[in-house]
């Protein structure tokens, strides 16, 4: 009898201990059916979300990542239909944002602007791409429910997973396991990453052709940071924010009556030519520049950016980003405009300063996302867990060397003739502003001779465009169009 206890006791120890334990299984999945109506058309699909590991070179788990997989139901030619592969950015950032706001079947329950609604949850998307393409939306390594293994300590190689080159390399080598376990291999291929995920995408397409053999059809950037110019200073880069003050300042009726009687698109080619032709060579002049020439640049700038002649010239024509949000409507309700959409307003203790206190969008966005996700993912796919979902994950430091992402995705269409290239921005993103984006498409290809393989599509929003309701429609539609047209439907590779 004693024995019988003590076994009843260890037994329960170990299973209380078990329960304590907060991890993820490595390699597992949920299955669940759906349907959603999309422009009329009621879709049946499935929702596969689970982890998949990342392993090192002797086979063993490093890392095991989070994902959730839509496929249209009935499909008679799965090989014909695009796979869509979707990563959001930061570095750090889950895949929240596109999944539930943008291209996935379910979308967060918003206004028509963006803002968060209570009661929280998710609503039917009837915009989303999926009945044209499958979807999958992944979490790189401690984003959202993904993790490395284990989880923290000197055990985890940090350079394996954060940095520009590791988050390709081990991403490609991940999506190679899975395309080749949902036998995806003869499907035409898209991967689209917003912010940051530019800069991871345009990295993968070339490490999925020449590590993986794994050929793409389109590479989509959903206001992408390019970190050529992002975080570089100088003359081109301070420069470039010119057009995206333009846009900020005529959303919010801040410009002179001369350009705000105008539409957005009529004055902002006004904008883009002057930034090119006179600001940046006005800047790259530095102390060279004659007063005349800086007093008349001063007075351009401010006609174009809503700020006045004195605030450009005290900060010698280089206008920072975050001086515009404090600023900008200093005189105007003194109300601060947000970082990443600059049509959400804040408010700070203190009118005067280089710099709000907090992004005014960013707050509203974790609002609703983050309960919607949390939801979703436990409710409505079946996916339980006590891991939490890291909305941002702990993935600093960074190694932001050796980015030649620009040019990988250059080498990339130059040895694909298939593979092309879909650009989206917000005009009122001020932190990858649409301008920095046409600036980065004109220097992946100097020579020209790719330009026809290349689009921009510009929005009346900002960084996640997506979030006002007209945008989506309109975003969801552009993403349509861009893989109708840019299937091989039988059409050689070659020159």
């Amino acid at each position: 009898m004693k024995n019988i206890l003590l076994l009843f006791t260890a037994l329960f120890l170990f299973q209380l201990n078990s329960a304590q334990e907060r991890k993820l299984p490595i390699d597992t999945m949920v299955t669940t059916q759906h349907s959603v109506t999309i422009n009329g058309t009621p879709i049946n699909y499935t929702a596969q979300t689970g982890t998949q590991p990342v392993w090192d070179e002797m086979g063993k788990p490093i890392a095991s990542l989070h994902y959730t997989y839509y496929t249209r139901n009935n499909i008679k030619d799965r090989a014909s239909r695009p796979l869509l592969i979707s990563f959001n950015g930061g570095p750090g950032s889950g895949s929240v944002w596109m999944h539930l706001a943008y291209t996935g079947p379910r979308i967060l329950k918003i206004d028509d602007e963006g803002y968060p609604v209570q009661p929280y949850g998710v609503k039917q998307n009837p915009y989303s791409v999926l009945d044209v393409t499958d979807i999958v939306y992944v979490n790189p390594a401690n984003t959202g429910y993904s993790r490395t293994v284990p989880e923290t300590g000197k055990e985890v190689d940090r350079d394996t997973f954060f940095g520009i080159n590791a988050d390709i390399k081990y991403l490609a080598e991940w999506l190679n396991t899975f395309v080749t376990r949902n036998n995806r291999w003869r499907s035409p291929k898209y991967i689209i990453g917003e912010s940051y995920g530019g800069t991871r995408v345009m990295g993968l397409s070339l490490a999925l052709q020449n590590q993986q053999w794994m050929y793409l059809n389109g590479v989509i950037m959903v206001s992408p940071a390019d970190y050529k110019v992002i975080r570089v200073g100088g003359p081109v880069s301070e420069a470039l924010n010119l057009p995206y003050f333009t846009a900020a300042a005529w959303h919010h009726k801040a410009l002179p009556p001369a350009l705000q009687q105008k539409d957005l698109l009529d004055i902002l080619p006004e904008s883009e030519e002057y930034t090119i032709n006179t600001v940046i060579p006005a800047l790259a002049k530095g102390w060279n520049i004659s007063d005349s020439e800086k007093n008349e640049v001063a007075e351009k700038m401010s006609f174009y950016s809503g700020l006045s002649k004195q605030d450009i010239l005290d900060q010698n024509l280089s206008v920072p980003t975050s001086f515009f949000w404090k600023n900008l409507l200093r005189d105007k309700g003194s109300y601060t405009v947000g970082r990443l959409d600059s049509r959400y307003l804040g408010i700070d203790r203190q009118k005067l300063g280089m710099r709000p206190d907090y992004n005014s969008e960013i707050t509203s966005w974790l609002h609703s996302f983050t309960p919607a996700i949390n939801y979703y993912l436990q409710e409505e796919l079946k996916f339980k867990t006590d891991i939490k979902y890291n909305m941002f994950g702990p993935v600093h430091p960074w190694n932001n060397e050796g980015d030649n992402t620009r040019d990988n995705l250059r080498q990339a269409m130059a040895q694909n003739p298939y593979l092309n290239v879909l650009v989206q921005s917000g005009y009122y993103d001020g932190a990858t502003t649409y301008f920095n984006a046409k600036y980065t498409m004109w220097q992946i290809d100097p020579s020209g001779r790719m330009k026809d393989r290349f689009s921009f599509k510009g929005y009346r929003s900002g960084h996640m465009m997506y979030l006002r309701k007209e945008d989506l429609e309109n975003a969801n539609n552009d993403i349509r169009d861009f893989i109708s047209r840019t299937l091989a439907n039988g059409k050689s590779a070659k020159y």
